[in-house]
């Protein structure tokens, strides 16, 4: 009788059915592991080329502003997670200098934990945003680019811009099955002091293995224009998007 994990590892990256040699795992086995232990690492410590960035946004029509945390390193932003909470002074005061005017989203892109998902993932991924938030008439404020932050850092640039609604594109922490995932993160009324409870997640954008960019904008365009709609966000807003008819929607909204 054949082992039936065996068949289940089509449908999943996590390491199950690995197989045995003595009391260890095969030689192979072993290797794939090492192999995504050093991929998570270099995740983490990748440089994220942000002024290339910026400059791809621009190709995208959107405008972009570079801004920063008080972290002054790799290694600091691993041990301190609150200095990737905040902008520094100069960044805020640049900030409130844009003048833009009232928007619906401030848009947020920083690498977090895995520079390599921005890198391979960020700008396919904005571009669907963009033109999903085009398509419906969605206002966005110029596209806030900051290397070394954390989740909360939306709060604080979207309520200097004033915007009703906060998103966030950030690498996600890698792990031994993914080192390239991105997530979004949507906060209404983003202001200092706000709690995860008050965000709603879309995580593992990377394709081909995880979420599309088409399905992960058309999931967004749904929460972002209920989140506008009702006035909350978080754990008071429910996906109730039908998730049959997610990749139809998606091609609808971003053809």
């Amino acid at each position: 009788m054949g082992d039936p994990w065996m068949e289940l590892r089509q449908f999943t990256q996590a390491r199950i059915a690995l197989g045995r040699a003595g009391h260890a795992v095969p030689t192979q086995a072993l290797l794939d592991f090492q192999l995504a232990h050093a991929e998570a690492r270099d995740a983490v410590h990748f440089p994220w080329d942000i002024d290339a960035f910026a400059g791809q946004v621009h190709d995208l029509g959107e405008e972009a502003v570079i801004l920063g945390t008080s972290v002054s390193s790799r290694s600091e932003y691993l041990r301190r997670p609150d200095l990737g909470r905040a902008l520094t002074e100069a960044s805020r005061t640049r900030l409130k200098n844009l003048q833009a005017s009232a928007v619906d989203v401030a848009l947020i892109v920083t690498n977090g934990l895995s520079s390599t998902a921005v890198e391979r993932h960020g700008i396919p991924l904005l571009q669907a945003i963009v033109k999903g938030f085009r398509s419906r008439q969605i206002s966005i404020a110029p596209v806030a680019l900051v290397a070394n932050g954390r989740v909360a850092l939306a709060d604080e640039i979207g309520s200097v811009l004033a915007a009703k609604l906060a998103i966030i594109v950030v690498g996600e922490r890698p792990g031994l099955s993914a080192a390239d995932s991105l997530g979004l993160y949507l906060t209404f009324a983003p202001r200092p002091g706000n709690t995860d409870a008050e965000r709603n997640c879309i995580s593992n954008v990377r394709p081909p293995e995880g979420l599309g960019y088409a399905e992960a904008t058309a999931k967004l365009l749904y929460l972002t224009g209920e989140a506008l709609r009702r006035g909350i966000s978080g754990v008071t807003l429910k996906d109730d998007m039908d998730t049959d008819n997610l990749v139809l929607q998606a091609i609808i909204e971003l053809d």
